[in-house]
């Protein structure tokens, strides 16, 4: 059953810190970490899902054979990080929330994805919602239709969280227990410390 919001899951990157491994690939619970996300988004309702994919695209098609998703090409990809986003956000309805989900932040749990939308739904006001954990924002986050023309306003190298002032109070902070949303998988050293403490907090 469709919640009426479109997920984008960021995978487009290179993976030079990783030696050119896709971090799409990474093992979390089992399966990678990319077709866990979509899964939790197929599980949650999101439609569509779209994953957008660059130079590792065939790796990243292939571990999400048989699932409900879209691939988009993602043909600015060197020019920056937002430009891939910008490239995905182009293929989603625009009258959509977007849950933002970059595949570097793989051991989220279902239950903050469930907050974030409880969030919005009592929430007239916000437009931009953001987990933090400890007091830190992380990763993913819920954006309403109106944060998508600013987004696409800026420079493909830009960073999308320096928009955050501009929507002031529309910026909503919403607190989980989950160190997932904070644990940015870029290195090798980062996967193995987010992998620890999953591990220790899920015990498993």
């Amino acid at each position: 059953m469709s919640n009426e919001t479109a997920a984008l899951i960021l995978s487009a990157g290179a993976s030079q810190r990783f030696g050119g491994v896709p971090k799409a690939l990474l093992w979390v619970e089992g399966q990678s970490g990319v077709r866990r996300i979509a899964e939790i988004c197929l599980a949650d309702g999101f439609s569509p899902v779209a994953v957008v994919v660059g130079p590792h695209r065939g790796p990243i098609a292939h571990e999400l054979r048989g699932l409900d998703v879209e691939l988009i090409d993602a043909e600015r990809w060197s020019e920056g990080r937002t430009a891939s986003v910008q490239d995905g956000l182009a293929s989603l309805p625009p009258e959509r929330d977007v849950l933002f989900w970059p595949v570097d932040h793989p051991f989220v749990q279902p239950r903050t994805i469930d907050a974030l939308l409880t969030a919005r739904e009592s929430d007239l006001i916000g437009v931009w919602f953001i987990p933090t954990f400890q007091g830190r924002g992380g990763h993913p986050v819920l954006w309403r239709p109106q944060v998508r023309n600013d987004i696409f306003d800026l420079r493909p190298d830009a960073p999308i969280r320096s928009l955050v002032p501009e929507f002031g109070p529309q910026v909503r902070r919403v607190a989980v227990d989950d160190p997932g949303v904070v644990a940015n998988v870029d290195t090798p050293a980062d996967y193995e410390a987010a992998s620890h403490l999953w591990t220790a907090r899920e015990g498993l």
